[in-house]
């Protein structure tokens, strides 16, 4: 998975003063960033192995000088990649040393909350767990909850359709969002959806969402708030291997329940999240299913003692479950923090996303070790049980020389693997710069070729966001698209079909 980013443009390095001074006219001083120190703050998003100085950053505070910024990238044919809170874990916010990094930092205030028609219209730069927050009080909240929610933006939730662990009964992103605003890359702004459920004709509120800032910036959000349950219950389910586990999560799913999460780690991840945060994880278990059961109190009580039978008829050697909601938040402390907790046992890590079946889990979780030990390489597997989505965390030390080339090597196994049983590249982190040249492991040309379709009709120079998700970019003309400026087709003479 090398990485090569497309090289600098020479004509826009050598008019940079000019795009600097044409910049500080349309926004403040303060929102203008060009000295190389600071600029320094940008060069990566959380994917830190890939670093690049972006040309230039700007931190805009209202709709109209996002479209001024977009305006002028657009006149001087400038490359933007915009950015929310830089927690991308698959580099989809990496700058580009010849382009505009748009920081949408600034759009951080909660517009309206509309508790009659259950939503709130919010700005992009908004933390994900401060919307749960500000509706608290009337016993409302946003599902999607990342583990990165106490950072990571609306905005980027958008971009990236991320998840979390409710997201196998309350969906990902896509499924809880009802409009958008975005500003497209000439500085057209241009509303999508609503307050209302449903439209008719084209689905470009999908489109939008998991599109990786390559069709248009958002400027705003309205997302779907939901009623608190009554009430909500854990389990802590201890098994002596990763297969009894894996089997587990099927058997639940295959009684018809669907818990509100259910999630999954290894001896390796109970360890480290034990010496980091202490929640009470049994250490002698080879695997830990945390499940979460939530509705009317009568109702999560029967199937409390349901899912402790099944687990215990696959072998579970610990089931505690929670008596208070102290207890059940505890139980879901060490799974938010298992990222940060795996700096206990190595120097560095790699984030890997991956969907599969899951009724191949234990399968592939077999798989994914025998690649580790011939790559020489250690893995700590945790993830979204329920619906297949794993997050292995390849251990690696980037001071020893050949380190990082081979944490990218088994990481592109692991996703190959992902592959070949029926499952996906990206389950909510997406493509960006580190899935991009895997892409054709899932897609043919022809898959592709009509994806980028759809990119040249929203930007047809490839000024927003280029370098990601596409392994190979190719002009529109090369295509065979055709655009309408100011209602004219730009060969009027030539017939119509």
């Amino acid at each position: 998975m090398a990485l090569a980013m497309p090289p600098p443009e020479d004509a826009i390095l050598s008019r940079r003063d000019e795009l600097l001074a044409r910049l500080r006219a349309i926004l403040p001083e303060r929102s203008v960033i060009a000295d190389a120190t600071a600029r320094r703050a940008y060069d990566c998003d959380a994917l830190t192995m890939y670093r690049a100085l972006p040309l230039v950053v700007v931190l805009p505070e209202t709709v109209e000088e996002v479209r001024a910024v977009m305006a002028l990238a657009g006149e001087m044919n400038v490359k933007v990649v915009p950015r929310g809170a830089g927690t991308s874990l698959s580099g989809g916010a990496l700058p580009l040393e010849d382009g505009i990094l748009l920081g949408m930092a600034k759009f951080n205030r909660i517009l309206e909350i509309d508790f009659d028609n259950r939503c709130a219209r919010v700005q992009p730069g908004v933390a994900n767990l401060a919307i749960s927050q500000a509706v608290e009080q009337r016993g409302f909240y946003y599902a999607p909850d990342p583990s990165s929610q106490i950072a990571c933006s609306i905005g980027g939730n958008v971009a990236e359709n991320a998840g979390g662990v409710h997201c196998l009964k309350y969906g990902l992103t896509t499924n809880n969002i009802l409009g958008l605003e975005m500003v497209l890359m000439g500085g057209e702004s241009v509303r999508l959806g609503g307050k209302h459920l449903d439209s008719e004709l084209y689905d470009l509120l999908g489109l939008m969402t998991g599109s990786e800032g390559l069709l248009g910036v958002i400027t705003e959000v309205i997302v779907r708030i939901l009623q608190k349950p009554q009430t909500a219950r854990g389990l802590l389910l201890g098994f002596p291997s990763i297969e009894a586990g894996a089997r587990c999560v099927g058997a639940i799913i295959a009684q018809g329940i669907i818990p509100g999460g259910m999630e999954m780690m290894d001896n390796a991840t109970i360890r480290a999240v034990e010496r980091f945060q202490p929640c009470g994880y049994p250490l002698d278990a080879a695997a830990l299913v945390i499940v979460e059961l939530d509705g009317a109190a009568v109702e999560v009580d029967c199937l409390v003692e349901r899912v402790e039978d099944i687990a215990r008829g696959e072998g579970a050697t610990t089931a505690k479950i929670s008596q208070s909601e102290d207890e059940r938040l505890r139980f879901w402390a060490g799974r938010k923090n298992a990222f940060p907790a795996i700096a206990c046992i190595g120097p560095d890590y790699l984030c890997m996303d991956g969907t599969i079946p899951r009724g191949r889990l234990p399968e592939v979780l077999g798989r994914m070790d025998e690649l580790a030990k011939a790559r020489g390489l250690r893995v700590a597997n945790v993830f979204h049980a329920g619906d297949g989505n794993l997050h292995p965390l390849i251990l690696y030390d980037a001071s020893k020389d050949g380190d990082i080339e081979r944490a990218e090597a088994l990481g592109a196994d692991i996703l190959r693997l992902c592959v070949a049983v029926g499952g996906v590249l990206t389950g909510e982190h997406g493509v960006g710069v580190e899935k991009r040249d895997l892409m054709g492991a899932m897609f043919n040309a022809d898959d592709l070729d009509q994806q980028q379709r759809v990119k040249c009709a929203f930007d047809p120079q490839h000024r927003l966001n280029p370098g990601k998700v596409f392994p190979t970019l190719y002009r529109c003309a090369e295509l065979g698209m055709m655009h309408v400026r100011a209602g004219q087709l730009p060969f009027p003479d030539l017939p119509r079909f």
